[in-house]
């Protein structure tokens, strides 16, 4: 008979419904989890009534149910050393994690760790500068020599919103002193990293990795601002397409010498064991790429848009990586174009209100839809809204064009009080 194979995916957001859905194509899995997923996940697989940052109780639960491996979807479990902890667990050292060790999270974790180890392995970012309380009068000075605009990145995690642009020194200045005096992002902005500007445009680049060997995931491009045209505050991201027109082969190239390769043997040389999703954000200069930031899981909301291209089994991908046999598996991709457009809460990303009832999602027929804030009411059993960031709508097409009018015509099926989306992702990259 063969091995039962059930999985625990952590998370609750898209991400989490996209990797569950496609894990769920595999032959070779018998139950799926979520902790403590949303109404999507609900519908393809067992919600569990935890966080994912609760490490006892989702020990006890890996144990009692007899798990065979954890798929960690968020950044916060992988930061707070969940893979050491399994680890450093008699009982479950046994039991596979993808997502990598809370060194390697650090990656993420913190932009100050992350930068100092690209100049580390030469790998190219923009010059920055580290400032904290104790040399807040240096970050002033360097504000005052530098031109606009200037780039401030709280240092640890500000779910996704810690990373803000100013275009003027008055308001670089203010915005300093608000993130590390005012602790504007909490214990995240007690240190600032200032960053010189990239004037180029931006993509997502993701890799599979067993520490040693890597496959490259289809590229994608993020649209962070709540308004169109790439207006108002970040957010953690309102739509995103896949593949990117301008990363082509030649460009593609310079990304797995000048960065890909290097952050392996990277962490390789300083003895940091890695196995899961890394997250290059990458900008595009002139022809050369740059790193902007890493993350040490798939993005939100490219996760959506690019694992519909993969066509390949995620479940043999996922334990080629924790038997350390990567190097003898490809991907096979989709060539059309995937469109995603995020549904979010009137308000996002400042206060927004909770529990608004989603309607029209039978109505959708061309797309697929990904939960990202929902939950099931406890009395009613409808469908409502849950945070900031609803639903992500997937669309594919043979151009761009068609994927985002299949997205948008699905977008006005879904109905739910104070509903907003961005009417222009992919603005940049139609002709």
């Amino acid at each position: 008979m063969l091995e039962e194979i059930k999985i625990l995916l952590l998370g609750s957001g898209g991400r989490e419904h996209a990797i569950g859905s496609k894990l769920l194509q595999s032959p070779g899995l018998s139950r799926l989890y979520f902790a403590p997923g949303n109404a999507g996940t609900a519908k393809i697989g067992t919600n569990v009534s935890m966080l994912a940052t609760d490490f006892p109780a989702i020990r006890d639960f890996v144990l009692n149910e007899n798990i065979s491996m954890v798929v960690v979807g968020p950044e916060d479990p992988l930061v707070k050393g969940i893979h050491d902890y399994f680890i450093q667990d008699t009982d479950l050292a046994k039991i596979p994690i993808i997502g990598p060790v809370k060194a390697g999270a650090m990656l993420e974790g913190s932009k100050e760790f992350a930068k100092a180890f690209m100049m580390r392995h030469k790998i190219p970012t923009a010059p920055c500068h580290i400032i904290s309380s104790e040399n807040l009068d240096a970050g002033f000075s360097f504000i005052n020599e530098s031109s606009p605009p200037y780039v401030l990145k709280a240092d640890g995690l500000a779910a996704g919103k810690g990373v803000v642009i100013c275009n003027t020194p008055v308001e670089a200045r203010k915005e300093l002193h608000d993130m590390i005096i005012g602790a504007k992002f909490g214990e995240a902005s007690r240190h600032v990293v200032i960053e010189e500007y990239l004037n180029g445009i931006e993509l997502s680049v993701f890799i599979l990795t067993d520490g040693s060997s890597y496959i490259i995931f289809p590229e994608a491009k993020d649209y962070k601002k709540i308004g169109e045209g790439d207006s108002g505050p970040n957010t953690g991201g309102m739509g995103s397409v896949s593949p990117v027109p301008f990363a082509d082969k030649e460009f593609m190239k310079k990304v797995e010498t000048r960065i890909i390769r290097p952050t392996i043997q990277g962490l390789k040389t300083e003895g940091i064991e890695y196995k899961g999703f890394i997250y290059f954000g990458l900008m595009k200069v002139k022809d050369d790429p740059f790193v902007i930031e890493y993350n040490c899981r798939l993005g939100d909301p490219e996760t959506e848009a690019v694992l519909p291209r993969i066509k390949s089994d995620l479940l043999e991908l996922f334990n080629a990586v924790t038997e350390q046999k990567l190097e003898h598996f490809t991907i096979e991709t989709d060539p059309h174009h995937t469109a995603t457009v995020m549904l979010v809460s009137k308000g996002y990303p400042g206060v927004y209100e909770k529990g608004k009832v989603i309607t029209g999602e039978e109505n959708v027929k061309d797309s697929l839809l990904f939960h990202a804030g929902t939950a099931i009411h406890p009395v009613t059993g409808e469908i409502i809204s849950n945070g900031g960031r609803v639903m992500a709508i997937t669309s594919f097409g043979t151009t761009l064009k068609e994927a985002l009018e299949k997205s948008y015509a699905s977008a006005e099926h879904i109905n739910f009080e104070g509903k907003y989306f961005r009417r222009d992702i992919g603005f940049d990259l139609s002709p």
